[in-house]
């Protein structure tokens, strides 16, 4: 029976010597090494070539995110486990984003540690439930997000149409974008009507939302 490789990466030596001890007395997996910070990670995960990296995020030096990162672009087929102490990691999309297999809290029982690493060994995602919950909140605030303008899309607007959206983000009115660049609120309304829609946008205030979001106020000024 293969057994799973394991590289420990953590700078406190005595939570190392727990892990491995727990690690090591199972019968299908081997701790093959240990790292202090993220610099010797690399270094031993260039030389060892383990399975899988049970790494903590917060390490000297180079912390896991940016290891995790260079790991995975130099030997993609290694996976890459993550340890925090927090529940609300700021670095948890990060980690994900830079290709981490799975991410989990150091306070879980070792019966569920090894399921979890056993599973990402696996190929499947390996997140402790709590975090799992916080992925999903932001998964839903992602998706309710409106979608960026493009450079592309500004520049598809006339010099008119930019010199309107620009005062509609200032909070402008029909009226006074008509009395600031001498045109008729037809004429501003015609020019409303163009912005939404080569921007796919609803309505003016939707405009408006965008472009202080995008920071276009200093853009179409230009």
């Amino acid at each position: 029976m293969n057994k799973l490789r394991i590289l420990l990466a953590d700078d406190h030596q005595l939570f190392r010597e727990g892990l491995a001890n727990i690690l090591n007395a199972q019968p299908d997996i081997e701790v093959i090494g240990e790292a202090g910070d993220g610099l010797e990670v690399l270094v031993k995960a260039r030389k060892l070539l383990p399975n899988l990296i049970l790494m903590d995020i917060g390490m000297p030096g180079c912390d896991g995110v940016e290891a995790t990162k260079v790991i995975k672009e130099e030997l993609p087929d290694i996976t890459v486990v993550m340890l925090t102490v927090q529940a609300h990691d700021e670095k948890l999309f990060e980690a994900i984003k830079n290709g981490a297999q799975g991410y989990l809290l150091k306070s879980i029982r070792s019966r569920e540690l090894l399921s979890m690493l056993r599973a990402a060994a696996r190929g499947e995602a390996a997140i402790t439930p709590v975090l799992g919950g916080h992925m999903l909140e932001e998964f839903r605030r992602l998706s309710q997000r409106p979608p960026r303008i493009s450079e592309e899309e500004i520049t598809a607007l006339t010099k008119r149409e930019q010199e309107v959206l620009g005062l509609v983000a200032q909070g402008a009115t029909d009226q006074e974008i008509a009395q600031t660049l001498t045109i008729s609120i037809h004429t501003v309304k015609s020019h409303m009507r163009n912005i939404l829609a080569k921007l796919q946008l609803g309505h003016r205030h939707e405009a408006a939302q965008f472009a202080l979001r995008e920071g276009l106020i200093s853009k179409v000024n230009k």
